[in-house]
């Protein structure tokens, strides 16, 4: 009884942890995407699609909360996917406006880049202490530690359009949070496969393993 009850409290802190992370991105991910649009920012608009992949990924780790191990492997799996994927469509945006050109503003891009790192700074401190937790949880952490370095990124981007007159460090800056997304998504498959690979030998020495 005691042992189900420090499961159940542990369920129910993680979940509460994922629905805020989950309203938070989801709310910046529509203020990145219009301000980005009407600021004509690269490093915004791929900003805006790694919080809307981050969303999507807090709402699987919460079907994945209370489920067998297997169910958890496989939801870090489905969010290693959705984030190279996004990565993907980032670098097709960021081929678009390297085509046809763009005028990004730099005030803009500075100051919702703050909002953004003051969000996902809240963020990183809430799921800090699931970050050695199951697969799942971790998958988490590391796309929230990931959005911080992108959210700077697009804040220096920023400035340098300022300093520069260029959109060359918005474009720069998009082609970098591609590279950070994708090397996020790769990250996390390769942790659930060696979460899976321990999985299988604890099965075989234990067939009630879950």
């Amino acid at each position: 009884m005691g042992c189900n009850c420090e499961i159940e409290i542990k369920d129910r802190s993680e979940a509460k942890t994922l629905w805020i992370l989950l309203a938070l991105n989801g709310t910046m991910f529509v203020v990145e995407m219009i301000t980005g649009i009407y600021s004509d920012s690269t490093g915004l608009v791929a900003d805006s699609l790694d919080m809307l992949a981050d969303a999507i990924v807090y709402g699987i780790s919460l079907y994945a909360i209370g489920k067998a191990a297997q169910k958890k492997i496989s939801a870090a799996q489905l969010s290693g996917w959705f984030q190279i994927l996004l990565a993907f469509g980032v670098l097709a945006e960021v081929i678009r406006k390297f085509i046809y050109g763009s005028d990004p503003l730099s005030d803009w891009m500075m100051g919702i880049g703050l909002l953004a790192l003051a969000v996902n700074v809240v963020c990183l401190f809430l799921i800090a202490k699931h970050r050695h937790g199951e697969v799942h949880m971790r998958a988490s952490w590391i796309f929230s530690a990931n959005d911080v370095l992108a959210n700077l990124g697009v804040i220096l981007s920023g400035f340098l359009v300022a300093a520069m007159g260029s959109n060359l460090p918005d474009l720069i800056i998009g082609l970098l949070i591609t590279l950070l997304v994708l090397s996020g998504g790769i990250r996390i498959l390769k942790e659930a496969k060696m979460e899976a690979a321990n999985l299988n030998s604890c099965c075989s020495k234990e067939s009630n393993c879950s």
